[in-house]
């Protein structure tokens, strides 16, 4: 495809076709329960491939947002602007630095306010919102679940953007102190953090059937943060081009990335740029004991099992989200089909996948697990030959590499590099990180600052939080909006939301 060209979005399950990339972003969810994907992959070619090689981060993902992003919907001018404006709060200069540890390389990805990889797309996705927000008089309510970093990332990037209410569901106990307090420790009047009863499947469930209400939906403008949404994979292709590029200048050799994940938005986000022309040879999968995308990919059986609670609590997920839009391409782009299996998947929890098809999965993609003892036992070993400091989800994916050195022979290839992405900050999981090193890392001042700061959190029901259901998150969002829209009518404004 030719850069600029025109493209639309369409669902994976058939129902939604022809939406324009701003609806896409507002969309989330599609109308008839699918992910939105776009109707054609733009190729990058050799040529362009040199030309965006010597680029800055936010000129690279001004770039690669265009591809996706038609000028007649957001100008060039304006995109560009975006994208610098969304990646200067970086601590960093190159946004998503490289260290190099033995014979592999660290992609650094937080170094963003909140210390968390998916900083990166959700500053410019907050960024996106408010802009076309200030062009078309319309309210945005975001609603949006987190197993631990996607909420702070996305309440850093939502707060205190104009006509925009952000509501967060974590579920209650499962996630970091850190990142508890880096969501409630926020206390602009139009951040939400609302505690649920059960796990992070849970509130994900609940976000999609408010999706699904398509009423709902349309009453209160309901807009996705997680990776439901288009926009966060496509700037998430930023950083792997990027990282390429710092590694091959000359593009001249290949790129295998080793990704901690639970819901596949991270890693699809790679996959996407190995279609797009990316010199990319392997995608390594590299779970934690919730493993359901390993067992897909070791022996095609995508079946849903009861979650654990582990040290890694961003990691544990049983269904992984984003993994239908994956899907998509392996049963050939036929959305009949796939429909047909997330039916079947919806009623039975399993799905499976065998001969071409999983030989196919696999020529794209090696998997690694890593159970608890293996995490602890990488972030040790790596601190004391290395001195550096693995965060739990990031010792996933070099405990993945540590183990595939059996089978494969990467390190051995000319012109090839291997990169961990390395997800977020230890600080972040300060008590899982003492069981396992002693002692609790060094925080960086910003993230120590939330740890005594005032909180604020949905204070519904006497035990604190909400029950594990649809009905009582509606509920919940109905009472706020109509509370803020009150508030917003009063001559001196409002300054916090009463009673949350």
């Amino acid at each position: 495809m030719a850069p600029h060209q025109k493209i639309s979005y369409r669902s994976t399950r058939g129902g939604d076709a022809g939406l324009s990339f701003e609806e896409a972003v507002f969309s989330g969810l599609a109308s008839d329960g699918g992910l939105l994907i776009p109707d054609q992959v733009p190729d990058v070619s050799q040529t362009q491939l040199k030309e965006w090689s010597t680029l800055n981060f936010g000129d690279l993902a001004y770039e690669i947002a265009s591809l996706f992003c038609p000028q007649d919907e957001v100008p060039a001018e304006d995109l560009k602007r975006l994208m610098k404006s969304s990646y200067s709060s970086f601590a960093h200069k190159d946004v998503v630095p490289l260290v190099p540890i033995g014979d592999f390389h660290m992609m650094e990805l937080f170094h963003g306010p909140t210390f968390a990889f998916k900083d990166v797309a959700l500053q410019a996705l907050g960024n996106l919102y408010e802009y076309f927000l200030q062009r078309k008089a319309r309210r945005l309510t975001v609603v949006g679940a987190t197993s631990g970093d996607t909420g702070g990332a996305a309440i850093y990037g939502m707060r205190g953007k104009e006509n925009v209410e952000c509501f967060i569901l974590f579920p209650k106990g499962k996630i970091s102190k850190i990142q508890q307090q880096q969501m409630t420790s926020v206390l602009d009047a139009n951040v939400h953090c609302v505690a649920m009863e059960g796990t992070f499947d849970d509130c994900q469930d609940v976000v999609k059937g408010l999706f699904a209400d398509l009423d709902f939906k349309k009453q209160y403008g309901l807009g996705a943060v997680n990776s439901i949404n288009w926009a966060r994979i496509m700037f998430q292709i930023t950083y792997y081009f990027y990282t390429y590029f710092k590694l091959f200048p000359k593009c001249d050799g290949k790129v295998s990335f080793s990704v901690p994940t639970g819901n596949f938005g991270d890693i699809l986000a790679g996959y996407y740029a190995k279609r797009m022309g990316l010199p990319v040879k392997h995608m390594i999968v590299a779970t934690n004991s919730n493993d359901i995308l390993h067992r897909f990919f070791t022996n095609g059986e995508y079946d849903k099992l009861p979650v654990n609670a582990t040290c890694s609590p961003s990691m544990d997920i049983g269904v992984s989200s984003n993994f239908e839009r994956y899907l998509f391409y392996l049963f050939g782009s036929d959305a009949k089909t796939l429909a047909g299996k997330m039916e079947t998947f919806k009623t039975t929890g399993k799905l499976h996948v065998k001969g071409e098809q999983l030989k196919e999965a696999q020529e794209v993609f090696l998997s690694g697990r890593a159970d608890e003892a293996q995490i602890a036992a990488t972030i040790k070993h790596y601190q004391e030959k290395y001195d550096y400091l693995l965060c739990p989800h990031s010792a996933c994916g070099v405990a993945a590499i540590d183990h595939l050195r059996k089978t494969t022979s990467w390190e051995k290839e000319e012109k090839h590099e291997m990169v961990v992405l390395a997800t977020a900050h230890p600080g972040k999981f300060n008590d899982a990180m003492e069981k396992i090193t002693g002692s609790w890392p060094v925080l960086p001042p910003a993230l120590a600052a939330v740890q005594n700061a005032e909180v604020r959190c949905m204070d519904i029901l006497e035990k604190g939080h909400l029950p594990n259901s649809m009905q009582a998150v509606r509920d919940t969002i109905e009472r706020v909006v109509a509370a803020r829209e009150k508030q917003s009518q009063s001559p001196r404004g409002v300054k916090r939301v009463i009673g949350s």
